[in-house]
C-alpha cells in the first residue's frame, strides 16, 4: 500500500533531480560532452531537408550538375557525421548510466550494510531487492533512454520550428493544422501509461517479495503441504502483473498508430496544399519536397517525447524510493574512536533500558558485572531478554538508557569494528554462505592466513570433519550450509568465531539444536574456546552450564535471581523450578 501511495504522488520534484544530478558530478567532463553530441544531434537532422532544398531550387531545377555532385558529397559527409555522433551519443549515454548505477549500487549497498539490525526487523527483504536491483535498473533507463534523448528530441523540435518558420510560414501552418489532436492524445497517452508503469512497479515489487519469502520459506511450506495454496496465491499475484503490463501495452498499441495516422493527415495536408502552391508557382518544388522532410521529422521526436517523459517519471519514482532508503537514519553511529593495545574482558552493565519499539521494554534496569575471564549464563523462558543483552553489548542495538562498559569504558566510545572484532559471538541460527567453508569462516578477510584457519578449525574440534570433505577448506556448503548437519554447521560458526582469537566469546543457545552425541562434542569446543575468555553463555539446557561462574536468571525482561548453580537451588526460587522441570523431562 506504502509503494502504491508514493507511486501516485506527483512526479516531477525538482529536489530529486538536484540530488540526482549531484550523482553525475564524477562524470561532469562526460556530461558535458555527452551534451555538446545531444546538440549536434538536434542540429545536424534537419540541415538535412534544408539541404535538399536547396539543392532542387538551386541547382536541379537549372540543371547544374555539378553543383548537384558537390551538394550530394556534403549531404553524405553530414550523414556519416550524424550516424557516427549518434553512435558516440549512444555509447556514451550507455556508458554514463551504468557508472552512475554502478555508484549509486554501491553507495546503497554501504548504507545498507550499515543499518541497525533494527531496520532489518521492520523492512521486508524483497523490498530491499527491488531497491538494489529493479529501481536502480529503472533509473539507469533515465539517462540512457531518458534526459539526453528528450533533450535531443526537444531540441530537433526547435530547430525544424525556426527552420520551417523561416523557409515558408504558410506552409509551417498548414503542416501544424493537426498538431494539437496529436498534443492532446501525447497528453492522454502520458496520463494513462504513467499510472500504468506505476501499477507494474508495484506488481514487481510485491512479486519479488513473494518469491524471495516462500523460495527461503520453502521448507515450510512443504511441511506442512502448502504447496497448493502458496501457489495458487502466486499465480494470483502472476496475473496482476500480467495485467499491468498489458495495460502498458494496449496504451502503447492504441497510441503509436493513432500518432501515426495524425503525422499522416498533417503530411496529406501538407501534400494537398504545397502541389496547389507548386502549381500556381507561389511556392518552389524543393521547399515542398523539405517541408514533407520536416513534418517527418517534426512529428517523430513528438511521438517519442510522451514514452521520454514517463521513462523519466519512473526513474524519479525510482530515484525517490533509494535516496528515502539512504537518508534512513536507523544507522550504527560509528563516532568511537578509542582503539585500546589489549581488552581484558571487563564487562558492565549499568541500569540498562531497552526498548525494540519505543514504548515496549524488552530490558528493565539491568545492572551486572562479568570480570575478565569469567563465564556468566543467561536463563530464563523464551523472551525474558537473554538475546537482546548480547545484541546491545555488540551494539546491533543501541540501548534507551544506562550505560554498558568494557573495561570501564563506554562501548559507544569503541571503534566499532575494534569492538566487535574482540567479541567473538556463535548464533544459535547459524547462517552459512553459499562459498567455501574457508570463505564462510573468513569472511573474505584476505589478513587471515591459513595457518590461523587451521589451527582455529584444530582449537574447536572441526578440522576432521572439514578435512574428509571433498576439497576441505575450499568445499562449498551451497546456500545456507544445506550439505552439512546441524552440528558441523556448528562447529564452523565456532571457528568463526574463534580465527580473530576474541578476547569476549559469546554463545546464544550454541547446542539447543544439536542431538547429545554433538553436544558432547560441542561442549568440549565450548570448553577450549571459553578458556582464558570472558563468556558470556545463553543456554536452555541448564545441564549446559552447571560450572558457569555466575547465573543470571531473568524474567520479563528483569533480573530476579543471580548466584552460581548450587547457590541458586539453594534459594530454591525461579532458577531452582527451572531446573526442576528439565529434570524431570529428562527423567
Amino acid at each position: 500500500m506504502a509503494e502504491k501511495e508514493q507511486a501516485n504522488k506527483k512526479i516531477l520534484e525538482w529536489n530529486t533531480i538536484k540530488r540526482l544530478i549531484t550523482f553525475v558530478a564524477p562524470y561532469r567532463k562526460t556530461f558535458w560532452f555527452l551534451v555538446l553530441l545531444t546538440i549536434s544531434i538536434g542540429l545536424l537532422g534537419p540541415i538535412r531537408p534544408f539541404m535538399m532544398e536547396y539543392t532542387i531550387n538551386q541547382y536541379i531545377a537549372f540543371g547544374n550538375y555539378g553543383g548537384l555532385i558537390n551538394m550530394t558529397l556534403i549531404m553524405l559527409v553530414l550523414l556519416f557525421l550524424q550516424a557516427y555522433i549518434q553512435y558516440l551519443h549512444t555509447y556514451l549515454s550507455g556508458w554514463l548510466g551504468q557508472s552512475i548505477i554502478k555508484d549509486i549500487r554501491i553507495a546503497l549497498y554501504r548504507h545498507l550494510l550499515n543499518l541497525r539490525l533494527k531496520f532489518f526487523d521492520k523492512t521486508p527483504i524483497g523490498r530491499l531487492i527491488t531497491r538494489n536491483i529493479s529501481d536502480i535498473e529503472t533509473l539507469a533507463s533515465v539517462f540512457t533512454e531518458g534526459l539526453a534523448a528528450l533533450v535531443g528530441d526537444l531540441l530537433q523540435i526547435i530547430f525544424i520550428l525556426v527552420l520551417m518558420f523561416y523557409t515558408n510560414w504558410r506552409l509551417t501552418l498548414v503542416s501544424l493544422a493537426l498538431l494539437p489532436l496529436l498534443l492532446l492524445s501525447t497528453y492522454i497517452f502520458k496520463e494513462k501509461i504513467k499510472k500504468s508503469f506505476d501499477e507494474t512497479r508495484v506488481a514487481v515489487a510485491n512479486l519479488n517479495s513473494f518469491v524471495q519469502e516462500h523460495i527461503t520459506g520453502m521448507s515450510i511450506v512443504q511441511i506442512f503441504n502448502s504447496e497448493a495454496v502458496e501457489f495458487k496465491k502466486f499465480e494470483e499475484i502472476n496475473r496482476e502483473h500480467r495485467r499491468a503490463n498489458l495495460r502498458a501495452v494496449m496504451y502503447y498499441s492504441v497510441y503509436f498508430p493513432v500518432a501515426e495516422v495524425i503525422a499522416a493527415g498533417g503530411t496529406g495536408l501538407l501534400v494537398w496544399y504545397g502541389a496547389r502552391e507548386v502549381l500556381f508557382e507561389n511556392v518552389e518544388l524543393g521547399t515542398l519536397i523539405a517541408f514533407i522532410m520536416y513534418i517527418s521529422l517534426f512529428f517523430r521526436p513528438i511521438r517519442m517525447i510522451a514514452d521520454r517523459f514517463n521513462t523519466i517519471q519512473l526513474g524519479i519514482v525510482s530515484t525517490n524510493r533509494i535516496l528515502k532508503l539512504l537518508d534512513d537514519t536507523e544507522h550504527i553511529p560509528q563516532n568511537g574512536s578509542l582503539i585500546p593495545e589489549k581488552i581484558n574482558g571487563n564487562v558492565k552493565f549499568e541500569n540498562v533500558w531497552f526498548a525494540y519499539n519505543d514504548d515496549n521494554y524488552v530490558l528493565k534496569n539491568i545492572s551486572f558485572e562479568v570480570k575478565e575471564g569469567e563465564t556468566v549464563a543467561l536463563v530464563g523462558a523464551t523472551g525474558a531478554g537473554k538475546s537482546s543483552i548480547i545484541n546491545l553489548l555488540s551494539r546491533f542495538y543501541e540501548i534507551n538508557q544506562g550505560k554498558i562498559l568494557l573495561d570501564g569504558s563506554d562501548v559507544r566510545a569503541y571503534d566499532l569494528a575494534t569492538l566487535r572484532r574482540n567479541i567473538g559471538v556463535v548464533l544459535q541460527d547459524v547462517f552459512l554462505f553459499s562459498d567455501s567453508i574457508a570463505d564462510n569462516i573468513t569472511l573474505g578477510n584476505a589478513d587471515i592466513s591459513r595457518e590461523q584457519l587451521i589451527a582455529a578449525s584444530e582449537l574447536v574440534g572441526a578440522r576432521r570433519f572439514i578435512e574428509r570433505l571433498e576439497g576441505g577448506f575450499d568445499y562449498n556448503v551451497q546456500e545456507r550450509g544445506a550439505t552439512l548437519s546441524v552440528g558441523q554447521r556448528q562447529l564452523i560458526s565456532f571457528v568463526r568465531a574463534m580465527v580473530y582469537d576474541p578476547k569476549i566469546l559469546v554463545l546464544d543457545e550454541a547446542t539447543s539444536s544439536v542431538d547429545t552425541e554433538t553436544e558432547e562434542l560441542i561442549q568440549e569446543a565450548i570448553g577450549k574456546m571459553m578458556k582464558g575468555r570472558t563468556s558470556i553463555v545463553i543456554a536452555h539446557r541448564l545441564s549446559t552450564i552447571q560450572k558457569a561462574d555466575k547465573i543470571i536468571v531473568l524474567h520479563k525482561g528483569e533480573i530476579v535471581e543471580e548466584g552460581n548453580h548450587q547457590e541458586l537451588l539453594w534459594k530454591d526460587g525461579y532458577y531452582a523450578n527451572l531446573y526442576k522441570m528439565q529434570y524431570k523431562m529428562m527423567i
